[in-house]
């Protein structure tokens, strides 16, 4: 088996596990070995316990990190040396247990599950032996965490969260994933590499075929909107004439159809309340057009620009935000995906907040 770290550089991790476990059970450590052969790798330390009950042998696998997708191989290894130990000898039970400087929470259970104790850089420490079981549980480290994560909120990676989001918790492969986002699957693979690191999604098989599935939407779409009000954006403001406010969707649909316009969309509350009523009347259209446009766009559906009175926002992006356009057949318009409305309403502005929640709850259902 590899060694992510060499014995020196978890020396401070061992020595505190073992004043930990000390404590908790008043036992002693008679012997330890580092690196000792087993069936299917070594094993990281290997402890010879006193105790009033007889003698245990304590077998650790050592990481830096560990995550669900790490636990099996763990596990595994550990299996094999404990039942290859009792099988060759009686005299001492093998108890296996994993040290790491930051084990995730579905890493935790997932080892409590198997029936393997842990110890981490947090102090926390679950051991279950014959009569003794402690379990102490602090919350987990998240420094390594953060050096490690990826920015998902840029480029084509924002692409590929859009499509992620867009599965509704179906399964899917990567090279499903690259279709619909229209990327690469390198791109493809470092999302789904962070998501795995974050718990947000769960994987089935293994190799090209191997299937994922997002189980929580939730806190990948908070995320995404937090990384979106930090955003900048070119907006302008613009004037069009329109006897009736709740007339101003078929207004500027039917300018941008007769002018031929065809790469932009409504967003924000205009679209989100269309989608999901709320509100009596939207004053202000926000559509969003491609970055360079906004001259040409305006002159085709016959804007003025208004620092003050205006009724229309151009918002210039590309990217994901132009993915999973959606042309509504009573308005002959365009409309941005139900996610890039939900973001749009992050601003503050009026009854935004309210109509965010009504949106998410009936239609994004997340």
């Amino acid at each position: 088996m590899r060694r992510e770290t060499s014995d020196h550089d978890q020396q401070p991790l061992i020595e505190a596990f073992v004043e930990s476990l000390q404590n908790a059970t008043g036992t002693q450590i008679l012997d330890r070995k580092y690196n000792v052969p087993g069936p299917d790798g070594d094993i990281d330390l290997l402890l010879r316990i006193n105790s009033p009950d007889g003698p245990w042998d304590v077998a650790v696998e050592m990481k830096r990190v560990m995550y669900p997708r790490d636990v099996r191989e763990a596990v595994w290894i550990l299996d094999r040396y404990r039942c290859n130990a009792e099988r060759k000898s009686n005299e001492a039970a093998v108890v296996p247990m994993v040290l790491a400087e930051q084990l995730s929470s579905g890493a935790r259970e997932d080892l409590k599950r198997r029936g393997v104790g842990y110890y981490d850089s947090s102090g926390s420490l679950y051991f279950r032996h014959n009569r003794w079981l402690i379990n102490i549980e602090r919350k987990p480290s998240t420094t390594s965490q953060k050096q490690r994560r990826v920015p998902l909120f840029t480029g084509a990676r924002e692409m590929v969260v859009h499509a992620l989001l867009q599965t509704r918790g179906e399964w899917f492969t990567g090279l499903e994933l690259a279709e619909t986002s229209q990327t690469s699957v390198f791109s493809v693979s470092s999302v789904l590499r962070e998501l795995e690191l974050r718990e947000w999604i769960e994987a089935d098989g293994k190799g090209r075929l191997q299937r994922r599935r997002l189980t929580k939407p939730g806190e990948l779409l908070d995320a995404w909107a937090d990384a979106w009000q930090k955003r900048k954006e070119s907006r302008s403001r613009w004037y069009v004439f329109s006897s009736n406010p709740n007339q101003l969707l078929d207004k500027l649909s039917l300018n941008a159809k007769e002018a031929g316009e065809k790469d932009w969309a409504f967003t924000g509350a205009i679209a989100a309340n269309n989608l999901s009523p709320l509100l009596t009347q939207v004053d202000i259209a926000e559509v969003e057009i491609m970055p360079g446009t906004k001259e040409s766009f305006a002159y085709a559906l016959g804007l003025k620009p208004a620092e003050k009175g205006a009724n229309v926002v151009l918002v210039e992006r590309s990217g994901s935000s132009m993915l999973f356009r959606r042309h509504h057949p009573e308005f002959e318009g365009w409309f941005a995906s139900e996610f890039i409305q939900y973001l749009d309403l992050q601003d503050g502005r009026g009854r935004n907040a309210e109509l965010a929640a009504q949106l998410r709850q009936d239609i994004l259902k997340v």
